[in-house]
């Protein structure tokens, strides 16, 4: 494709624009490594969720969402379950709260808050280090996969015969800039040029979506789709048949092993679920919880996450979906069996729909997705490497430059290490499959227990994560779908960690009582609370669990509400729309009184004497 010089102009000073930003913050950025990591815990709330969502709404992500809901219909809003995207929903009503109540720097930081300095705790804090460090590769290569086919079909320039290696060489070319800002920047950089990616693809997700509609009608894209597609409902099986619209269509159904969707929803509630109760992964999203100013502001930043996220992002997948539908069915019929349909949102921009301008702003927008993404996860790599590996246990007392000139050399080397492992993943969806239900799912048991159950220890913790990390690495080399070997993983994990905990001493109970008095969490915690209550009798135990459920199963109906919605608007089924509007109000509104007003930094009873000395010691003047 040939972009006229005005959408190239667009382009061009867009991505100028993000590197004169980032580098113009970065000496805010390299002061010491809390700058460099947390933004020096200075950042607000709205401002680090505009960047949690601008991270989240990646190019790679949105091209599988378009093929998902180009090939399932409305059916589609419940796939990206498999993340689960619903766990933004239990950090906003409690997970965010603890989490940030620890005022740790990472998730490795994390495990020392929680288990103590023993054995068992220095094997968890490095098979968390692990398990973080394969999480950023695993992401780094996601991402390049997705940014070199898209970048391919825009770009004016051939560099390659070959089209596969004309995709790895703009891939190559887009991750090399991306990388520049984030390496200087850090979490200030990460984060500003977050905000004002996430304003140029607002506007042009409305902007594709308004277009949708004016350029498909609703008979065009009923001529285009088989019986079942608009409907958000779905019975035992899928019962979609592209047979007479593009056969191509059903051997992707067949070849996911969607079909039976009952049973995958499922799974995919179960495993979402567990994955939601045991915590954000240590990746962006458990550094933007970390970097906000106080508990209160990080459930808010969660929360503020579906509320820009949602909307406009379905409007845009919703758009070209339609676009594709209505205009391109021609096209993709004539591809026969080799439609790869993670390519459809490049094939609809290409095809001159877009006028010059919205088209360089849209390319612009969808740049900005995977340099959110990348940055986000990039910033992740050397706040475990530096600060939870060099720093604790080579040069714990070298200067703050040295911390943060290393930290450039390690996001450079796991940049490297991510496009090297790109090259040889075939699709989107694999990788995304082997991430969320396979690394994620080996991820699940250790880190809902550590919550949860006071005589889960550092053992437990370790075997738990050793099991998963067993289980999970073959999955990439077998024809198993890693959702189905989820609940067969979580049964072996769970017994790992108990038996590894039931087998060792007990943690710390000075380690388990701070953490339990700091923190506040529900679940099986009566031993530490007696102990706790021999120095502090007027600590009590957290009573909201009741109230926590509710407020996540009415939050997930909430968010659900926030995709369908845009969908229907796009492709005007108005009374459907209206319903899915009137779901969203009316949950808002609950949640405004049973969660919004409800929140607080710490509990009204912690003692002041766990605070004293850090940045949160005024919370506890008022809450």
């Amino acid at each position: 494709m040939n972009l006229p010089f005005l959408d190239i102009a667009i382009i061009l000073a867009y991505i100028l624009a993000t590197l004169v930003v980032g580098f113009w913050i970065s000496s805010r950025a390299s002061k010491d490594i809390k700058s460099y990591f947390l933004g020096g815990n200075k950042l607000s709330w709205w401002q680090l969720g505009l960047s949690n969502a601008s991270g989240m709404f990646d190019i790679s992500g949105t091209m599988w969402l378009v093929y998902l809901l180009f090939v399932y219909g409305l059916t589609s809003v419940f796939i990206p379950w498999l993340w689960p995207v619903f766990n933004q929903i239990f950090l906003m009503v409690f997970i965010s709260t603890w989490l940030r109540r620890s005022g740790v720097m990472t998730g490795a930081e994390w495990i020392t808050f929680r288990f103590g300095e023993g054995r068992g705790a220095r094997l968890s804090h490095l098979i968390v280090v692990l398990f973080a460090l394969v999480n950023v590769i695993g992401f780094i290569a996601y991402g390049f996969i997705g940014i070199g086919k898209f970048a391919a079909v825009f770009m004016p320039w051939q560099l390659s015969t070959d089209s596969h290696m004309n995709d790895v060489y703009y891939g190559l070319i887009i991750t090399a800039i991306t990388t520049l800002y984030v390496v200087k920047g850090g979490m200030f950089s990460v984060v500003f040029t977050e905000v004002l990616q996430f304003i140029i693809m607002t506007i042009a997700c409305i902007a594709v979506g308004i277009i949708a509609m004016q350029r498909v009608s609703p008979e065009m894209l009923n001529a285009a789709i088989p019986e079942g597609w608009t409907s958000i409902f779905f019975s035992w099986e899928l019962h979609l048949d592209w047979s007479e619209k593009l056969a191509a269509a059903n051997d992707k159904i067949d070849a996911d092993g969607y079909e039976l969707f009952a049973i995958f929803f499922m799974l995919m509630l179960f495993k979402g679920t567990l994955q939601s109760l045991a915590g954000p992964q240590p990746t962006y999203d458990m550094q933007r919880v970390l970097s906000s100013k106080s508990p209160k502001e990080a459930a808010k930043m969660s929360g503020l996450v579906t509320v820009v996220l949602m909307f406009p992002r379905y409007m845009l997948i919703a758009g070209l979906t339609m676009l594709a539908l209505g205009l391109f069915m021609g096209d993709l019929n004539a591809m026969g069996k080799d439609v790869d349909f993670e390519q459809i949102l490049p094939m609809v921009l290409a095809g001159e729909i877009l006028p010059s301008g919205l088209l360089g702003l849209l390319i612009a927008g969808l740049l900005a997705a995977f340099m959110s993404t990348f940055a986000a996860t990039v910033n992740a790599a050397p706040a475990y490497v530096v600060n939870d590996l060099y720093k604790r246990y080579i040069n714990a007392d070298a200067a703050p430059k040295t911390y943060v000139h290393m930290s450039y050399f390690i996001s450079v080397l796991f940049v490297i290490l991510g496009v090297m492992i790109g090259f040889f993943i075939p699709s989107l969806n694999q990788v995304i499959q082997w991430l969320v239900s396979a690394l994620y799912g080996g991820y699940t048991a250790s880190n809902v227990l550590k919550w949860y159950w006071w005589r889960f220890n550092g053992y437990g913790y370790f075997w738990g994560m050793i099991a998963g990390f067993a289980i999970a690495f073959p999955l990439i080399f077998t024809d198993i779908a890693p959702i189905n070997a989820f609940p067969f993983m979580f049964v072996a994990c769970i017994a790992a960690c108990v038996i590894g905990s039931l087998l060792t001493k007990p943690d710390d109970i000075a380690v388990l009582k701070k953490f339990y008095t700091k923190v506040r969490p529900w679940g099986f915690w009566a031993p530490v609370l007696t102990e706790v209550q021999k120095d502090h009798p007027h600590v009590g135990a957290n009573k909201n669990f009741a109230r926590d459920a509710i407020n996540v199963v009415v939050g997930i109906v909430w968010q659900t509400s926030l995709v369908a919605a845009p969908i229907f608007m796009v492709i005007k089924h108005w009374p459907e729309f209206i319903v899915a509007m009137v779901v969203a109000i009316a949950t808002s509104i609950f949640l405004w009184f049973n969660w919004y007003k409800k929140l607080e930094d710490y509990a009204a009873d912690t003692p002041a004497s766990l605070l004293q000395g850090t940045n949160d010691e005024h919370l506890l003047v008022k809450n």
